[in-house]
């Protein structure tokens, strides 16, 4: 009988079959958390049964997917719609799913080669893009919309408007971004976890990349569990639990990252009109709902609530926290300096994709005979947007200070590399 060579062991260990549970791992992970999000909003009373539709085409737009939206209001009516928003509760939970399932045939290992990880990430890719394609077709659904029994019901009647809206998921854009995204998180699965394999060529940086790249990941899941824990002692003391639930399994991240960049005094800026509103604590929706295009930051928040420059105490606090593990995992034998340098360069990386996914622009609007915003209140528009390289600027300095200070507080602590030498005693002449 003829022995199993290494690679053979790789295939066993990197079958399809693993790879399927990892392609499953994360979709269905998503789907369940969607589906609890929108039970929770409320969108299990969507007309036609679209509740099923509804949730894919989340998991779609989790995934980097793009979902777009159509009106049709009739011969001499028009309705224009659209929206961009990443439910990141549900991202972050597929992410943690997928990235779990990768590393799991990985584990204890310290070296693998570069065609045995390639090999294993082709096989989770291929499943990954069927997958991809049945959520994009799956992904489509049309809404009729009430003009009322009012005056505009009666003139809807009249000429035959009837709008609806519906979405349909664009096939060979969830495609491209939703793999892009399986490879975003397979490499920093790779680089955050401290017992993953690397190939040899790659070892080198083994001790610069994989300390910050944990500490930032720690620290952004940190603000997460701060974000939970805030949301329920809030839903316990003042009510409204099932839209606090709704809030934490779809947009808990999108709100608790908007607050650390708006910590580190990042501008954002943004609008709400219409029947819009932010899924996120009143005093977001109230800065941002004025006529003009309005400024988020600490400035114009503490305008409304003096508590907000607290913010500036909590970013301090965790993002030192961070650095300070960052480097009691670091070899010993790395600088204050380049502490600063690797913790600067990873959270001003972690702000601009922050800064990426957490925008949001939502608007609608119907028309009868070109008159437009006939409905009063069939009309609106949101949006939120950064000032994108100011708040990277901001996170690298923060980074390279705390890097520093973090790298000071852990010179006491004994880290990665050392090695005690016990001292020999003299013996006597």
């Amino acid at each position: 009988m003829t022995p199993r060579t290494p690679s053979d062991q790789a295939v066993a260990r990197h079958g399809w079959v693993q790879a399927l549970s990892t392609v499953l791992a994360g979709l269905l992970t998503m789907g369940v958390v969607a589906a609890l999000g929108l039970w929770a909003a409320g969108a299990t009373d969507l007309p036609d049964g679209a509740f099923p539709r509804v949730v894919t085409a989340t998991v779609v737009t989790a995934v980097g997917g793009t979902v777009k939206l159509s009106g049709n209001a009739g011969a001499l009516a028009d309705t224009e719609a659209g929206l961009t928003v990443i439910p990141l509760s549900v991202t972050l939970a597929g992410a943690l799913a997928t990235a779990t399932a990768f590393l799991r045939p990985l584990r204890h290992r310290a070296v693998a080669s570069a065609a045995e990880l390639a090999g294993w990430a082709a096989r989770i890719a291929v499943l990954w893009l069927l997958g991809l394609i049945g959520l994009a077709l799956g992904a489509r659904q049309k809404f009729s919309i009430s003009l009322g029994s009012g005056t505009l019901g009666d003139i809807g009647d009249l000429i035959g408007a009837s709008p609806e809206v519906g979405f349909e998921a664009d096939v060979p854009q969830t495609v491209l971004f939703g793999l892009l995204w399986l490879a975003g998180v397979l490499v920093l699965a790779l680089l955050v976890s401290p017992g993953a394999p690397l190939p040899a060529g790659l070892l080198r940086f083994h001790a610069a990349v994989r300390p910050a790249a944990y500490a930032v990941v720690t620290l952004l899941l940190a603000y997460v569990a701060l974000g939970v824990v805030i949301a329920l002692l809030t839903a316990v003391t003042r009510g409204n639990v099932t839209q606090t639930f709704a809030l934490i399994l779809l947009g808990m991240p999108n709100l608790v990252w908007l607050t650390l960049t708006t910590g580190l005094g990042a501008t954002w800026n943004g609008r709400v009109q219409g029947p819009f509103g932010l899924p996120m604590p009143h005093l977001l929706d109230e800065v941002l709902r004025t006529p003009d295009i309005s400024t988020l930051n600490l400035n114009s928040l503490a305008a409304y609530d003096g508590r907000v420059w607290w913010l500036l105490a909590v970013n301090a606090v965790l993002l030192l926290s961070a650095a300070f593990l960052m480097a009691v995992r670091s070899p010993a034998r790395t600088r204050a300096w380049q502490h600063a340098v690797h913790l600067a360069v990873a959270f001003a990386l972690a702000v601009l994709m922050i800064c990426l996914v957490c925008r949001i622009s939502a608007h609608y609007g119907l028309s009868l005979l070109g008159i437009g915003d006939v409905g009063g209140g069939l009309s609106g528009d949101l949006f939120l947007k950064p000032e994108l390289w100011s708040a990277v600027g901001l996170a690298a300095l923060w980074g390279l200070i705390a890097g520093f200070l973090g790298a000071l507080l852990a010179k006491p602590v004994r880290r990665h590399g050392e090695i005690e030498i016990p001292e020999q005693s003299q013996r006597p002449a």
